[in-house]
């Protein structure tokens, strides 16, 4: 803040000038955007930033905003070059640009303009892409929003299918005047950097989506990265906490919330029984790291249950940069499951895929789904089956019937 009002102050600076556009541009875009978002919940915290620009931008809210003028060193003047030559052809220098030419794609977004759509329409077209995301429909009704609607959606299909998608939606975009931002990203803490997809800049601005190692975990998780295994799982379960408040297709096949279905988590009761859910298993992995390894190991058992039961419908693909997250997850259960047996338990895992018939005796509580996947193939396994000495604690799956014509 401090910094910005510094700048601002300057007189005849062509940054400031460009600094006060683009925060002018971006209070109008929270102010359009919390009429819309009531029930969000960043809107109070968004309602404290639009305050905040208020604050900066008080000095000059009333005065018309027009370019500075440009500082040129006294010359002495030139004599006037003759008709003839070549140089009286040249070119002058365009002027700066304009207030309203700067927020013209704001004022198209505004009043519900999609230069995106057409993009969109090709998607739903794509007959392999279908097979993945079922009978899809695009809800977003300006292209800022649309933009990230598409980019979440190719992270449910396989990432081969997902790259080649992604090249020639910036190629097409590249047409509308809108050209690839890498760095325009919002940032979710991670134990790694990892660009998800970009933003863009031009005639649609948008921003993309990255993970960072510089950015705290999301404050719910009441912890600080501290190296290792833990905060890979502190990691994903921050993804899963930031998809769920920003991605309105995600549902959960949590059995201890809902035994009997899956939930969408449009339902704010849903939503807050999931994420509660979820929460105390991360806090319970956290108390239980020193304790007995056979309690470890099933508080990380019942983790990792809670975040393979956040799924799409249809499940997305497992080579899918979702599946492949959730897969990371499962992976970290080796090194549990290696403490457990050196302290003398007996100890077997088995995660649940393959043909429905084949794993149904180890698994309980099964969901069955009509939609995604292969007849008679599990879909998504929810929860590995696993054994501890004499124990057996079945394994949970959504399977596709084999019985559909």
């Amino acid at each position: 803040m401090q910094h910005l009002s510094k700048l601002l102050e300057i007189e005849d600076s062509q940054l400031a000038w460009v600094l006060r556009l683009g925060l002018h541009g971006l209070r109008t875009q929270l102010q359009e955007a919390l009429k819309q978002a009531t029930t969000d919940p960043g809107s109070s915290t968004c309602q404290e930033v639009l305050r905040e620009l208020d604050q900066l931008l008080q000095p000059q809210k009333s005065e018309v905003i027009t370019p500075p003028t440009p500082h040129t060193p006294h010359t002495p003047p030139t004599p006037p070059t003759p008709p003839t030559s070549p140089s009286s052809h040249l070119p002058t220098s365009p002027p700066p640009p304009t207030w309203e030419e700067v927020f013209e794609p704001i004022h198209l977004e505004l009043s519900g303009e999609q230069k995106l759509k057409h993009i969109a329409d090709a998607l739903l077209a794509d007959q392999e892409l279908l097979q993945f995301i079922g009978a899809y429909k695009f809800h977003s009704n300006n292209d800022v929003d649309l933009w990230n609607e598409i980019q979440r959606l190719l992270l449910r299909v396989p990432e081969k299918l997902a790259h080649t998608w992604r090249e020639c939606i910036l190629a097409e975009a590249s047409q509308l005047g809108a050209l690839e931002d890498k760095l325009a990203v919002q940032q979710i803490g991670f134990s790694r950097n990892e660009h998800i997809y970009s933003g863009l800049q031009g005639s649609v601005y948008a921003t993309g989506l990255c993970l960072s190692d510089q950015v705290g975990f999301d404050p719910r998780l009441q912890v600080e990265k501290r190296g290792g295994e833990l905060d890979v799982l502190a990691g994903i379960v921050s993804v899963c906490l930031n998809f769920i408040d920003i991605d309105t297709c995600l549902h959960h096949a949590l059995k201890s919330v809902d035994r009997f279905g899956v939930r969408s988590l449009n339902s704010e009761s849903e939503k807050s029984k999931y994420v509660t859910a979820l929460l105390d298993r991360f806090q319970r992995v956290l108390t239980t790291t020193d304790a007995d390894p056979a309690i470890a190991l099933r508080a990380r058992l019942d983790l990792d249950e809670a975040i393979h039961s956040l799924v799409y419908l249809p499940p997305c693909d497992r080579f899918s940069w979702w599946g492949k997250l959730q897969q990371e997850a499962r992976r970290t259960l080796d090194s549990v499951v290696e403490k457990a047996r050196d302290a003398g338990y007996q100890v077997q895992i088995r995660p649940l895929w393959g043909t429905y018939a084949d794993i149904y005796t180890w698994s309980k509580d099964d969901l069955q789904l009509n939609i995604g996947g292969v007849p008679g193939e599990v879909s998504a396994c929810l929860r590995v089956c696993a054994k501890i000495n004499d124990e057996v604690i079945p394994g949970r799956v959504l399977f596709r019937s084999s019985s559909e014509a």
